[in-house]
């Protein structure tokens, strides 16, 4: 064979990746379309970050700042945090990546969960590493089976607290006891993208816990929550030696000004958060409460999505539920990917959502 009739070709490995699949977003021919398949709230942004946002239109032909310290200062003012030890990415995304490529290599392993972010898994993987997947007990992490599959090639561990897309958590103490059992050079990986939702007096995200140590890192995003899921910005907080070797394979731009810009004045805002608390408070209730009360299974919830359920029987299976919505104009999502072959998840939306899937649902589990 010719050099020229041969293809460049991925390293091994690579092409065994499943690719993510994000959430579906349209349903042709209906008019009007509820999107409630990848947890965006239905609040929006707040408008403050909108116009900071829009300021940054006449500047756009300068480069941003390559360590985001408006920020990084903006978030360690909200938290009380040393800005020193925060780092921002396009996304959390790019920071689980960015740490999988600092951290693990051929023959490391990484330690996710049965029902975990299946960002974990493609990431691990593309670092050249092995992801060892380990069961969770009723749809939540168990502590105890994460640490009896670590062994001496364990580099990381990824914990989703709360978890996506079952929207359970496990306690602080929880997180302690599996911190403490750890190797001291194995590093945990806290994911809190969903930590501003939660109303639990046992649940910590994680800052204290990275404070107290040197192998325990924090993620965060802006994209639920605070509503800025088209700009890509995420964050993390870590010990100095953590930061310093990521920040090593850190593209020098990676968040554009008008997302700092934005990020910044979102995170001072926290009346506006705490409007979208509020509503997913309500609203999650309700949905949970109305959708048991025709008979379906609910997973219960902290975050604002919820993990429906369905009837293994003809006609009521999550496939001919998800068909049944997407006509009336109701997008949630399927997690077979996940492990629920026959569950949704529906993410909390605007009330008029909320209720016109409560009504169809309804509708769907009465047929014969």
């Amino acid at each position: 064979m010719s050099l020229a009739s041969k293809s460049p070709e991925p390293r091994p490995g690579i092409m065994d990746i499943a690719a993510y699949v994000p959430g579906k977003e349209h349903a042709p021919g209906v008019a009007k379309v509820h999107k409630l398949s990848s947890n965006e709230t239905p609040l929006g942004a707040s408008p403050k970050a909108i116009e900071a946002f829009q300021a940054m239109a006449f500047n756009l032909e300068r480069y941003p700042d390559g360590q985001a310290r408006a920020l990084r200062e903006a978030i360690g003012a909200v938290h009380g945090l040393n800005p020193a030890n925060i780092m921002c990415g396009n996304g959390s995304d790019e920071l689980l990546g960015l740490l999988c490529h600092a951290y693990l290599g051929p023959g490391d392993e990484g330690i996710i969960t049965e029902h975990g972010f299946l960002v974990y898994k493609i990431q691990i993987l593309a670092a050249g590493a092995t992801p060892v997947t380990v069961k969770e007990k009723d749809a939540r992490v168990d502590v105890d089976a994460i640490l009896a599959a670590v062994t001496e090639r364990t580099k990381v561990v990824f914990l989703a607290n709360p978890a996506n897309p079952t929207g359970t958590y496990i306690p602080v103490d929880e997180v302690r006891r599996l911190h403490a059992g750890l190797p001291e050079g194995v590093l945990l990986v806290l994911d809190a993208a969903y930590a501003e939702y939660v109303r639990r007096n046992d649940y910590a995200a994680g800052l204290e816990l990275v404070s107290a140590s040197r192998n325990v890192v924090m993620t965060r995003t802006f994209s639920k929550i605070y509503g800025l899921a088209g700009l890509r910005i995420g964050w993390m907080y870590a010990p100095p030696e953590v930061i310093d070797a990521v920040d090593r394979v850190r593209g020098p731009f990676n968040l554009s000004a008008p997302s700092i810009a934005a990020g910044a004045a979102a995170i001072r805002d926290q009346a506006f958060v705490a409007t979208a608390v509020d509503h997913n408070l309500t609203w999650l209730a309700r949905v949970s409460e109305a959708l048991s009360a025709i008979g379906l299974r609910i997973t219960p919830s902290v975050t604002n999505f919820v993990l429906i359920h369905f009837p293994d029987e003809d006609g009521k299976r999550a496939e001919e539920a998800d068909d049944f919505l997407t006509r009336r104009g109701y997008i949630l999502r399927a997690v077979r990917s996940y492990g629920f072959p026959n569950a949704l998840r529906m993410t909390i939306g605007s009330a008029e959502a909320n209720e016109g899937v409560i009504a169809a649902l309804t509708e769907f589990m009465g047929r014969k």
